[in-house]
């Protein structure tokens, strides 16, 4: 463990989770979220079967274990026009082939917290989501009561788009989710002036009504409220709750 009090800090490395991973990241998953995730999650993660991760690893450490996992990030890829944010780049409806990252989970073990991991795990994923040259943005759910991780979004740049009433509903209890985005290859926020602009060329010459955009307020600074009907039911099985 990390002694807290120590002045020296531990070289922290990033690498690929790989199958031998796999007892630790259950383990971290158990301890860091109220929800239990499935077998099949995990070997998903670990065998990258349509899953991408990062894991951090202490290689300072003198024993054994500096190959442990002691944080992770897992992601995987979702067509823009599948996600629950696709009417957010209809400005953009030429190209029918766009996609985005969304993250599953990311965490950090309690003595490696306040050191920068969770930032460096997700610089790596907004560094992968840019090198795809169709993909226009990192998103996830946050749960309404978890402060340090809205601030912690909301200081890592991530635009807050959304807020999802009821969306969550957990051991006989609703939540609410706050979803939000993180721009890349010149994605950006309906409400900016260019995507604005296109977004209203694109509707012009399109004849279907489903074009119409869905939100119902257009201010960066508030958050939007989604239709009604877009709720999720966290059980034990659940892998998309990022909470």
């Amino acid at each position: 463990m990390l002694d807290p009090r120590s002045e020296i800090y531990p070289t922290i490395e990033y690498r690929p989770i790989q199958p031998f991973d796999l007892e630790a990241l259950e383990k971290i998953h158990l301890a860091l979220f109220p929800i239990r995730y499935e077998r099949e999650f995990f070997l998903n993660v670990v065998n990258g079967h349509g899953i991408v991760s990062w894991g951090a690893v202490d290689t300072s450490r003198s024993d054994d274990r500096r190959d442990e996992i002691i944080g992770f990030v897992t992601t995987r890829m979702i067509a823009a026009k599948d996600s629950e944010i696709e009417d957010l780049f209809r400005y953009n409806s030429s190209r029918k082939d766009l996609t985005l990252v969304y993250i599953l989970t990311l965490g950090v073990v309690d003595s490696y917290r306040n050191l920068g991991i969770a930032s460096s795990l997700v610089r790596e994923v907004v560094k992968y989501a840019a090198s795809i040259s169709n993909c226009r943005g990192v998103y996830l759910h946050v749960i309404s009561y978890n402060q340090p991780a809205i601030s912690f979004y909301k200081k890592m740049l991530f635009k807050l788009v959304r807020r999802l009433p009821m969306f969550y509903y957990i051991r006989g209890q609703h939540y609410d989710s706050y979803l939000f985005v993180y721009y890349v290859n010149g994605g950006r926020s309906p409400c900016s002036p260019l995507a604005f602009v296109k977004m209203l060329v694109a509707k012009f010459w399109s004849k279907e009504d489903h074009c119409n955009p869905r939100w119902t307020r257009c201010q960066e600074s508030n958050t939007l409220l989604a239709p009604q009907s877009n709720k999720r039911i966290i059980s034990g099985d659940n892998t998309r709750c990022h909470v």
